[in-house]
Order: C-alpha cells, then structure tokens, then sequence
C-alpha cells in the first residue's frame, strides 16, 4: 500500500516528509514527482511505511492538518489508471463504407 500525500508546499523535501510520517512508524519511501519541464515539485507525494496500521494511523492524523502552512490531503493511494484502452487510430471520422 502507498500513501498519497496532497496540497504540499513547493518547499517540501523527501526529508521534510519522512520527518513527519516518522512519528508513525517507519518510512519505506518517499517520492515526490516533479514536472518535467521546470523541474519543480508538483506539489504532491507518495510515502510508504513499514505496515499498513502505521500507514491508516498517519492517514488517520494526518489528513487536513496543517503542515508548512496549508492543509495536507492525506488518504490511500489509487492505482493508477491504465491508458491503453484508448484507441490507436486517433481522430474521428468514418473509416469509408464497407470494404466487403
């Protein structure tokens, strides 16, 4: 299981967040994605623990409390969603009548 972390300050470090999930239990990893063109954080994270109690108790306490001055959204990450199922052929349009 993973955590998704929301709402983040800009400044936020893998540091700053271990350091506050470190309360709860012990922290796996931590990533923070950045964008690709600027390089800046995006102004979320990930953070895996050690067991899924301490993961529910830092979502537990963790969720909408303030940290580096905004509210943090905390909750269970979502797998992330599958793009494969758009079609290959692209834009609209009729593909012509029938070829049969």
């Amino acid at each position: 299981m993973s955590i998704y972390v929301g709402n983040l300050s800009y400044d936020v470090t893998e540091a700053h967040l271990t350091s506050a999930f470190a309360d709860f239990g012990a922290v796996k990893r931590v990533y923070l994605p950045t964008d690709r063109e600027t390089g800046r954080m995006r102004g979320f994270g990930f953070v895996e623990m050690d067991t899924e109690a301490e993961e529910n108790a830092a979502i537990e306490a963790l969720d909408g409390a303030e940290w580096m001055g905004r509210d943090m959204k905390v909750n269970k990450a979502k797998p992330r969603e599958n793009n494969n199922n758009r079609s290959s052929y692209g834009g609209g349009g009729s593909r012509g009548g029938s070829r049969f």
